[in-house]
């Protein structure tokens, strides 16, 4: 069996059970996956699950009472030896579609067909789960539901695609040195973006880009940021805002970091820390440094990063500034709750 087919089958098997459970069911799928010292990170505002009672209770539960007939519609499936530890990690990214038939986080139904963007991290030890980051498109959701919280977004966002490919779905083990050749990639331009920070520069020239990017790269953004097409509207659309908007930036690490094929993934917690100026998603600074959790997955095509999907947790960024971007549209839209 190559290395990486058990981890990957208890995985797969774990999302089969979860998927076919009822809501009253989900615990016992937990118990049956999860080790004895289980930890959950996610986004705001469920963030360290360290029971899976809490995991069942706070996040699997009321989603899956919402969205009716939850689906899992993966794109990206991969799985590979942490570079950071040294586990085995097994990562998948797509959307949760259902029917949005009932409340969830304050935002009223709409009896449609609704996709919820996800990266889900498992890490396995021993047969068992025994860490999982989830991160989730809340925003994202919300503007399907015909909600946006925040000004117009620099980028478009919509429903996104896959690899253009269609080959992220790795069930079976790719040749190692595929992996390691993306992986080499990934590091290079995170070490190139890190020496910028390091230097103080706010913008960043398009060349330090064109080392490691195709100039039609496609970036696919978070709800509130968009997405955007070719190495120059990228920097208009996402990388400029961000750079010259926010100030003291900081790298703080990866939780998880591997590749595997031509794809490539990883989490922090927090990847950065920054402090907003006034621009940045087309809203006032205030001096106040905030926190990051960051997903990247990375697609690479011969030695250039061709396509990116990346969540972050921005109603976690936006929290700690003091807006609770949930309770306010709660509050506005849904006041009955």
């Amino acid at each position: 069996m190559s290395k990486y087919q058990e981890s990957k089958k208890i995985v797969r098997s774990y999302f089969q059970d979860l998927e076919n459970s009822k809501p009253e069911d989900i615990l016992k799928v937990l118990k049956k996956y999860t080790s004895e010292n289980y930890l959950w990170r996610g986004v705001y505002p469920f963030r360290e699950q360290n029971s899976i009672e809490d995991v069942a209770e706070k996040f699997w539960v009321p989603l899956m009472t919402s969205l009716k007939y939850m689906q899992r519609r993966q794109d990206i499936f991969i799985g590979g030896t942490n570079e950071i530890s040294g586990e085995q990690w097994v990562m998948s990214m797509g959307h949760f579609m259902g029917l949005f038939d009932a409340e969830w986080m304050g935002i009223r139904p709409t009896e449609k067909i609704i996709n919820l963007r996800y990266a889900e991290f498992n890490c396995i030890e021993n047969g068992k789960i025994t860490q999982t980051g989830l991160f989730i498109d809340i925003i994202g959701f919300m503007l399907q539901a015909g909600i946006n919280p925040l000004p117009p977004s620099t980028g478009s966002f919509f429903v996104y695609p896959g690899p253009r490919n269609h080959d992220g779905l790795l069930f079976q083990d790719a040749p190692e040195k595929e992996g390691i050749d993306t992986l080499k990639l990934v590091n290079k331009m995170v070490d190139d973006l890190s020496q910028l920070n390091d230097s103080g520069a706010m913008g960043c020239p398009p060349e330090v880009l064109e080392k490691s990017w195709s100039k039609n790269m496609i970036w696919y953004g978070p709800g509130g940021i968009g997405a955007s097409y070719t190495i120059p509207r990228y920097q208009k659309q996402h990388q400029l805002p961000f750079r010259n908007n926010l100030k003291d930036k900081k790298f703080n690490g990866h939780i998880c970091r591997f590749a595997e094929g031509n794809f490539a993934c990883f989490f922090g917690w927090p990847n950065l820390s920054n402090t907003a100026i006034g621009g940045f998603l087309g809203l006032p600074g205030g001096n106040i440094s905030a926190d990051m959790q960051v997903v990247d997955v990375y697609c690479r095509e011969d030695d250039k990063l061709s396509e990116n999907w990346v969540l972050i947790d921005l109603p976690y960024w936006l929290k700690q500034q003091g807006l609770d971007i949930f309770q306010r549209t709660q509050e506005i839209l849904n006041p009955s709750l």
